[in-house]
């Protein structure tokens, strides 16, 4: 039998259609797009903690969860209770995003397609000053969960020398996201600098562990303390977001005490559902926990300039890279950027058999409203005189092809 092709719910007493309301978004765990609607409508109060008031990208996965979503900055037609900010952006464009403050309002953007909830680092009342910094521990392949938990009391040890609080949750996918309220007194590029400086001292305390190492093929089996999500154009998923895997995993706050005993894959949609209702919100605090960046900024100070990559001697002004990489792969796709690297494998089982974990980097790269797909080899663990040389590109997708640009 065919699905509704709508219905209508009341929501803090705001009427919010919902079209295709029985279509299935994730068949393994056999949630619809009601029930993600539902979902966020149970987890409210956290989820506005985390997105409330922000302005937000919006990331649409109109063709499922299997397909790239897209990323719409620009607020479609809108109801009355969705709000609006205007932002600038270091590229000089702008564009009206939404503004979420209430239930209604997280119904609205799950109906256009969206899932995870991507908001800016800044309140609307106040868009040039972050309110925010955002750690992102990312782990490099090979990287198990062990080794990001103790990563994440690392960055808390450094966050209380500092004088800041740091709020652990799950990113959803394989990190950790670590919340730090702070004091919207600061510009764009002295919160980045101050998190460039917690992932070094980081780094120098826990070193092989933890890596500040901006450049992915420098980085080795090391967690990634990812300081540029906190550039001015960045979004993170943030708390309570429903993430695209099969399973409906969860973006999930926890307590420290919580960090070293629980695993990601249990919070999904209905248990973290069921777990909010039980226990409420662990960051129900977070708000009141505003501190101050003059410390961190102080130990920038002291540890000098991050040092930077030696640049092309052909006046282009790129970065050289250390290792020895090569390019095999430019796609669409996540599934195609697999393939291809399946490819190079058949073609060179010697060198692929040599290669560690975290030798083989496949890069979700912006483009301009979705992401493709780049695969890099390094060599680095191969013998110079067996290294495969670089060849043509088994499949060479560009972003940009039939693009026009204004001007």
């Amino acid at each position: 039998m065919a699905g509704r092709a709508e219905t209508f719910i009341e929501v803090d007493g705001a009427e919010v259609r919902v079209s295709h309301p029985d279509k299935v978004v994730f068949p393994h765990a056999g949630l619809t797009k009601l029930d993600i609607v539902e979902y966020y409508i149970g987890v409210a109060e956290g989820a506005l903690r985390g997105a409330g008031g922000r302005p937000m990208v919006l990331k649409r996965f109109v063709k499922g969860i299997d397909a790239e979503p897209f990323f719409q900055k620009r607020v479609p037609a809108h109801p009355d209770f969705i709000g609006t900010a205007v932002l600038r952006y270091a590229s000089g464009g702008s564009a009206e995003e939404a503004v979420l403050s209430d239930a209604a309002g997280l119904a609205w953007i799950v109906n256009l397609g969206c899932l995870d909830l991507n908001p800016h680092a800044v309140r609307a009342g106040d868009l040039d000053h972050p309110d925010e910094l955002r750690v992102d521990l990312d782990p490099m392949p090979g990287v198990d969960w062990s080794q990001i938990v103790d990563t994440a009391f690392v960055v808390r040890e450094v966050l209380d020398d500092c004088g800041l609080v740091g709020w652990p949750k799950t990113s959803g996918s394989r990190g950790m996201h670590i919340l730090v309220r702070i004091r919207p007194e600061w510009d764009f590029a002295a919160v980045r600098h101050a998190a460039e400086t917690l992932a070094r001292e980081v780094e120098r305390r826990a070193p092989g562990l933890a890596t500040a190492r901006w450049w992915k093929e420098e980085r080795g089996e090391s967690v990634f303390v990812d300081f540029n999500q906190n550039a001015k154009d960045r979004t993170v998923a943030s708390a309570y977001s429903v993430r695209p895997l099969p399973d409906a995993r969860v973006s999930t706050p926890l307590a420290w005490d919580e960090v070293r005993l629980r695993r990601p894959e249990e919070f999904t949609v209905p248990s973290v559902r069921a777990r909010f209702a039980d226990i409420g919100d662990p960051h129900r605090g977070i708000d009141e926990a505003g501190g101050s960046l003059s410390s961190l900024l102080a130990l920038a100070d002291e540890l000098g300039p991050a040092e930077k990559p030696p640049r092309g001697a052909d006046g282009s002004g790129r970065r050289v890279s250390s290792m020895p990489l090569i390019e095999i792969a430019r796609t669409k796709t996540k599934p195609e950027a697999l393939a291809a690297l399946e490819r190079w494998r058949e073609t060179h089982p010697s060198a692929s058999a040599l290669l560690h974990p975290a030798d083989v980097l496949i890069d979700g790269m912006r483009g301009s409203s979705s992401l493709w797909y780049r695969v890099r080899i390094n060599l680095q663990h191969i013998p110079e005189e067996e290294r495969p040389p670089q060849e043509p590109l088994l499949a060479d997708y560009d972003p940009w092809a039939g693009k026009v640009w204004p001007g």
